[in-house]
């Protein structure tokens, strides 16, 4: 049987660990998501632009969702990322101990087509389906990230994507 790990990429926390919505909305469809059998791994480590606590992002995550009602053997070790690319790379040597596990990404929807391109890349030999949570974010907040992205996106498509 094909084993499916469920990857919660990472987005910002207060320097308290206190999760932001897009975090939430990430986790809470996790849960919807998850099926016994599955396993989970959180991303996320430390970085000035996302979390700035004492512990790693992903520690906050796998808190959120064992407060939940998760157990601890729901989850494989987290992959401590700094950023997208790499949340693909320190996934990659956490999932390549399954045979052809099938990866479900979980992220935000204006974060999906980077998402895509490096995950598509990195992780080319696995069975990979994505998630785009809607965001629930105010209009001015969206057009920013959403900017960002897009930039973002056309960066690795003229410069390749560099790891």
């Amino acid at each position: 049987m094909q084993q499916k790990i469920l990857i919660v990429l990472g987005s910002p926390n207060t320097p308290s660990g206190k999760l932001s919505e897009i975090s939430k909305d990430r986790l809470n469809y996790c849960l919807h998501y998850f099926q016994e059998g599955n396993l989970i791994l959180c991303t996320g480590g430390w970085g000035a632009h996302f979390n700035t606590a004492k512990n790693a992002h992903a520690f906050y995550l796998k808190k959120f969702l064992i407060d939940q009602g998760l157990l601890e053997s729901d989850f494989l070790e987290p992959a401590l990322s700094s950023n997208t690319v790499d949340d693909a790379i320190k996934t990659k040597p956490l999932v390549s101990t399954f045979k052809n596990p099938h990866l479900t990404i979980i992220t935000s929807d204006y974060h999906l087509n980077r998402v895509k391109l490096v995950f598509n890349e990195i992780l080319k030999e696995h069975t990979l389906e994505y998630i785009g949570i809607e965001s629930d974010l105010n209009k001015e907040e969206y057009t920013s990230l959403a900017k960002h992205e897009t930039k973002a996106v056309q960066s690795i498509l003229e410069n390749g994507l560099y790891y």
